[in-house]
């Protein structure tokens, strides 16, 4: 059995967890629709990775080997390049979408360095948290590129333009 994949896993989940009650939270506190319309959507791409990582944990744990055609099963794959699209934030909601952003990429950079860190024998395990890594690092980029967009936005209202 895969005891150390398994608690890589649950921890994985768990990150998910938090991840989507931050984002549920933020568009709690969103002022404007759009705002709070993409965080939501945030949350539920959170809730998704939870239930795959889930299903995941399932098969393994119930005696399923680690392999490409379980892990496809589960639904973990690369997400495509413009899930988060943010749209025009009003001025005031700016700041608050600036630190969810941040707080987001912080988020990602912390499950990269989670997942760089463990060591697994198989090659199978290899090749999944190689999978999940590409999965964190294409999220990191979109939040880096939407955070760059909002900074951009807030100096030009705080007057620090041109940039």
């Amino acid at each position: 059995m895969y005891k150390h994949e398994l608690s890589i896993i649950s921890q994985a989940i768990l990150n998910e967890v938090e991840g989507y009650d931050f984002y549920k939270m933020a568009s709690s506190q969103a002022t404007s629709e759009d705002s709070k319309e993409a965080l939501l959507k945030l949350a539920n791409e959170e809730k998704k990775h939870e239930n795959y990582l889930k299903k995941l944990w399932s098969q393994i744990s119930g005696g399923a080997e680690i392999n490409i055609k379980n892990i496809v099963e589960a639904g973990i794959n690369i997400p495509s390049p413009d899930i988060y699209h943010w749209g025009k934030v009003d001025k005031d909601s700016l700041s608050m979408a600036m630190s969810v952003f941040s707080i987001g990429m912080q988020m990602e950079q912390d499950s990269i360095k989670f997942y760089e860190n463990e060591n697994v024998s198989s090659q199978a395990s290899r090749e999944l948290f190689e999978l999940l890594l590409k999965w964190e690092h294409i999220h990191l980029a979109q939040f880096e590129e939407q955070y760059e967009l909002l900074k951009k936005e807030w100096w030009s209202e705080q007057g620090f333009a041109p940039f």
